[in-house]
């Protein structure tokens, strides 16, 4: 969870100490999110990040402050090595998820390596991306869901494809902002229905998947990148309260046996 792009500092630290406590609260694991390059915006003139050394700086800076675990986009072989310095965990962005180069020196960092599922992709090819990283002996791989094409300017959620991943032998994490976003749907900019972001959550909690992958700020309207689909920030205690009353009904549900022994 995290600003989807790096908007300085103070932000980013203010960012990460609020979800540090809420994470806390809540007995949960958090890894912090922010982008230090967003090289797939729309338009030329919209808001990249600091770029690489900045952006790892600052993501550096959040880790010895918070000491929360940190992940960011890698969009090109060159940034993997000086990434994979400072990231936890390596992020693949879904256009990039069949660039085998990438792929492969991502899983070669010896870094989990969390992989977007193209918005084009079949669940199940997904497989043949599992298995670029794992010919480099690195079996820290995650698969996630982040919506698929329907139609020009939006995407859509088959939660199948949860199932179907999980089948494939990797952690699965549900994208709960990019999966409501409208690609383009504001011309320069890409939009996005963020009152849908709690009820498909909820909805890939219950199905069952291993982690939510969540963009969020302080001040979604204002936000230099993807604010249609991000997530208020001081609301992220209640969501995360929510899902977490959803995994336990939905345990309860799978393992009813194991359930009434506790």
């Amino acid at each position: 969870m995290g600003p989807c792009a790096i908007e300085g500092m103070r932000v980013s630290l203010r960012a990460a100490k609020f979800l540090r406590r809420a994470a806390e609260r809540a007995g949960v694991p958090l890894v912090f999110k922010s982008s230090y390059d967003k090289a797939n915006r729309s338009s030329i003139r919209g808001y990249r990040g600091p770029g690489l050394e900045e952006g790892l700086r600052v993501l550096a800076a959040v880790k010895e402050e918070t000491g929360l675990p940190v992940i960011s986009d890698v969009h090109e072989v060159r940034q993997v090595e000086a990434a994979a310095g400072v990231l936890d965990v390596l992020q693949v962005p879904a256009f990039l998820c069949r660039q085998t180069d990438l792929v492969v020196a991502c899983g070669r960092s010896g870094r989990p390596v969390n992989v977007k599922k193209g918005q084009w992709m079949a669940p199940e090819d997904m497989a043949n991306v599992r298995d670029k990283i794992l010919t480099t002996g690195n079996r820290k791989v995650l698969l996630c869901e982040r919506g698929t094409s329907f139609g020009y300017r939006n995407l859509v959620v088959d939660m199948r494809g949860l199932v179907v991943m999980r089948g494939l032998g990797c952690p699965v994490v549900y994208d709960a902002g990019h999966s409501v976003q409208k690609p383009g749907g504001l011309g320069a900019a890409s939009g996005g229905d963020r009152g849908m972001i709690l009820h498909l959550a909820k909805a890939a909690v219950a199905v069952g998947v291993d982690g939510v992958f969540l963009e969020c700020h302080e001040d979604p309207d204002r936000a230099l990148s993807d604010g249609p689909n991000s997530f208020p920030l001081r609301e992220v205690p209640r969501l995360i309260d929510t899902l977490l009353a959803v995994h336990a009904a939905a345990t309860t549900i799978r393992n009813p046996a194991q359930s009434s022994r506790r």
